[in-house]
């Protein structure tokens, strides 16, 4: 465990010793903790380590700008260089948010981009303007198309917010079954997985986590898992580029972290205040009080926002994650 104040002061100091610049480190920074906080360990501190390792060997771009390669007012493509996503999506965001408020809906895509983290961080400045929005992105293939085993889809993560007045719902959700970064904890910890969750490399399922890192992973829900994971890999790898996840190098192979990662991400936001003559916070309001009365919860509804977070929060970081941060330190 560690609080977020000496977590942030860590993180930040081991991003500007790789190179990045102050305001670029803070935005990397701030959201790879989120991860830890919103209780999404697997895309927080853990993945740290191998971001700082693939900076060193060049996969990731310390000094990558973003260009816009096309821009049509609510239309905006980005060129991402080959740097880490975290950043790069961040200021997609804010872009699409800027011209949502502008034209009502937005969509901007990153091209030839890196990991990025959990998407979900990437949806606030969207619904704190009031706007519901999208993020997509790809990576590489741990999953296989329903009735195969070979690895052409990553897992596929989605993220959802919705400006429910009062709080925000952000779903942020894998259409694996699990997230690849819990396989990795996982084995990290030498613990074993639960059935269901993945494929060895010749396809048969296993409970091993070192052999799943090299295997598959199984869709959420099946063939309509499945069915939703090729909408995703369309909206990014096919639509985004330049990388299909068949293509992006593996995060977890050192022998790749050279390589830069090419992956792609999608932000859209829609305004609305201009797709209902009505009061759509009226109704989204209602919706979350009814959810509510039902005993049911909003998604993401318990999770911190970040004016939420202080110095004293806690993090529940695994101690070979924590150990090896700060030898590099």
């Amino acid at each position: 465990m560690i609080h977020y104040a000496e977590a942030h002061d860590l993180t930040l100091s081991l991003l500007t010793g790789a190179g990045f610049a102050p305001e670029r480190a803070a935005t990397i920074t701030e959201a790879i903790l989120l991860a830890d906080v919103w209780g999404l360990p697997s895309h927080g501190l853990l993945r740290l380590p191998y971001y700082l390792d693939r900076c060193a060997a060049g996969g990731y771009r310390v000094d990558a700008e973003l260009t816009t390669t096309e821009d049509t007012g609510p239309l905006v493509t980005l060129d991402g260089a080959g740097g880490l996503g975290h950043w790069q999506v961040k200021a997609a965001a804010e872009l699409a948010r800027d011209r949502c408020l502008r034209y009502g809906i937005a969509a901007v895509a990153v091209a030839d981009s890196g990991h990025c983290g959990a998407l979900g961080a990437y949806t606030l400045p969207l619904v704190n303007a009031g706007l519901a929005g999208l993020v997509f992105s790809n990576g590489p293939a741990v999953m296989a198309p329903w009735g195969s085993n070979t690895r052409l889809l990553s897992t596929s993560p989605i993220a959802a917010g919705i400006p429910v007045p009062d709080r925000p719902a952000i779903v942020d959700l894998a259409l694996s079954a699990v997230a690849r970064g819990t396989i990795a904890a996982k084995a990290q910890a030498g613990e074993p997985l639960p059935e269901g969750w993945a494929l060895d490399a010749g396809g048969e399922p296993t409970t091993d986590a070192r052999a799943a890192l090299h295997g598959l992973l199984a869709p959420l829900g099946g063939a309509k898992g499945y069915a939703l994971a090729f909408l995703v890999e369309s909206l990014t790898g096919g639509m985004v580029g330049p990388n299909l996840s068949a293509d992006v190098p593996d995060f977890f192979d050192a022998d790749s972290n050279h390589q830069p990662q090419g992956i792609a991400h999608l932000v859209v936001a829609l305004d609305p205040r201009r797709t209902t003559p009505g009061d759509a916070d009226a109704r989204l309001r209602d919706l979350a009080k009814r959810v509510g009365d039902s005993g049911g919860r909003i998604p993401g509804g318990r999770r911190l926002l970040p004016a939420e977070i202080t110095g004293d929060t806690p993090l529940a970081v695994a101690d070979a994650v924590l150990a090896d941060l700060r030898a590099r330190a």
